[in-house]
């Protein structure tokens, strides 16, 4: 099996990569032979996180190396290594308890990554002789999977593009497909995905996946897929515009997260259904004040097209709650509102069922990827009024964003339909250890660490 980028086969010839943290091990520096105890202190290493020192041998060839981390739980702690090391092979100096060796290992493949499409990257990242347990490699796959869909640029990602990664999904774990797409969305009641895909040259649809037994807990899993978003109409700035390749990033998370769980063999069963448009401009693009009906029934006025996301969710929702799901779960990189209140590395968390939600933050501490409890706060709800139709699908004010998106989404969930809501950026701005810039996987591995126990208290 071809091993990780970051990675070699362990053969016995690699140098010894000693992991300290001050705040657990003071004594660090004692366990370290004379000469590197001198050299450590010569270069005035104090294994501050997130840093790294490497140590000469006679020869002046690296002999050991130093790898600082603060909490040893969290993947990203060992990150910087890949890219601060020398080119070489390393190997762990010590055993590890299972959890650190896991988190080193999965923060290593993280920290190795970079999207290569086009370019070379410019210096590659140093390899860990190790053993990959099968879970740590799936993770690694799907967090790899999720930052290079959202790096692929529109036009090798589009709606067709996107379905065709369904299905080689599909088709590696012997799970059902079914696209609706194009005219055919309306027949088969899919109006709101239409309208907001119509002015594309790249048709609008609705692409859904089933696996697994029917015995077993059925979790469906949405993601907003729009493959580009110029705003519609309601054009987007070009600053706010530049990087909207990316508002596919909740469908790549769906996608990722229900190929790690088939891979896993998880006893689910799981429905995946993504909704995939290119928000464009054109002559049959939608305008502010028109009217359009949803899956449901209702009829939405539409206030601004640049808030298009949540009605190709609505949709989508309806269409995933009809089978009476456990659990309903969507992720969407819905507002720019989240990330004011939250910044770019919270995915602020919406939930309709207070035990779900406790379980999901519970798993996000466990695996330290974050998520932060947002309320659905209803008298909220008049900013979304409307004076010809049901409601808008946004409104004059600018208070409370995120929480208006999340409750426009909550009138196409059954009351009585678990629900969570994940709106995620799907991006780093910049370069930082683990996290270049570009896409990334943010309550990915929180998600399914809740889902894993899940199935088994579920059963």
């Amino acid at each position: 099996m071809t091993l990780p980028i970051g990675f070699a086969a362990v053969s016995g010839s690699a140098r010894p990569l000693h992991v300290v943290d001050r705040m657990r091990n003071t004594g660090w520096r004692d366990a370290l032979p004379e000469a590197a105890r001198r050299w450590v202190e010569l270069q005035g290493f104090d294994a501050t996180p997130a840093t790294a020192i490497v140590v000469p041998g006679d020869d002046g060839t690296p002999a050991m190396a130093l790898l600082a981390v603060g909490d040893a739980l969290d993947p990203f702690a060992y990150a910087h290594g890949p890219q601060l090391l020398p080119v070489a092979d390393w190997a762990p100096a010590h055993d590890l308890p299972d959890a650190e060796r896991d988190a080193l290992l999965l923060g290593w493949g993280l920290g190795s990554y970079r999207f290569s499409r086009y370019r070379k990257p410019l210096r590659e990242a140093a390899r860990l002789q190790a053993e990959l347990p099968d879970e740590v490699r799936d993770l690694l796959a799907a967090c790899i999977r999720v930052r290079d869909l959202v790096n692929t640029p529109t036009q090798h990602m589009g709606p067709d593009e996107l379905e065709r990664t369904v299905c080689e999904i599909a088709e590696a774990h012997g799970a059902r497909i079914h696209v609706v797409s194009g005219e055919d969305l309306i027949d088969a009641n899919f109006p709101a995905i239409h309208a907001v895909g119509r002015a594309s040259h790249r048709a609008p649809r609705l692409i859904r996946l089933d696996w697994g037994d029917a015995a077993h807990p059925h979790v469906a899993i949405v993601g907003k897929g729009v493959c580009f978003d110029t705003g519609g109409l309601n054009i987007k700035a070009g600053e706010g515009m530049r990087n909207m390749k990316k508002d596919m990033g909740g469908a790549a998370h769906a996608i990722a997260l229900a190929e790690l769980l088939m891979a896993r063999r998880v006893p689910l069963r799981i429905t995946l259904i993504v909704p995939a448009v290119e928000n464009a401009i054109g002559p049959d693009a939608l305008r502010p004040g028109e009217v359009i009906a949803t899956r449901s029934g209702l009829h939405v006025e539409i206030d601004n097209t640049d808030a298009e996301g949540r009605l190709i969710l609505g949709d989508a929702l309806v269409h995933a709650a009809e089978d009476a799901p456990a659990l309903l779960l969507d992720f969407a990189t819905l507002t720019g509102a989240a990330r004011i209140a939250l910044g770019p590395d919270l995915p602020a968390l919406y939930a309709n069922d207070e035990a779900h939600a406790a379980q999901l933050l519970d798993a996000a501490a466990q695996v330290r990827d974050p998520l932060w409890r947002m309320p659905l706060w209803r008298p909220y709800w008049r900013y979304l009024s409307s004076g010809i139709a049901d409601f808008a699908n946004s409104g004059p004010s600018r208070m409370a964003g995120s929480i208006t998106a999340a409750l426009y989404l909550e009138r196409f969930v059954p009351e009585a339909q678990p629900w969570l809501h994940m709106d995620t950026y799907a991006w780093n701005d910049a370069d930082r250890p683990g996290r270049p810039a570009g896409g990334e996987a943010q309550g990915l591995r929180a998600v399914y660490a809740m889902l894993r126990a899940f199935a088994q208290v579920g059963r």
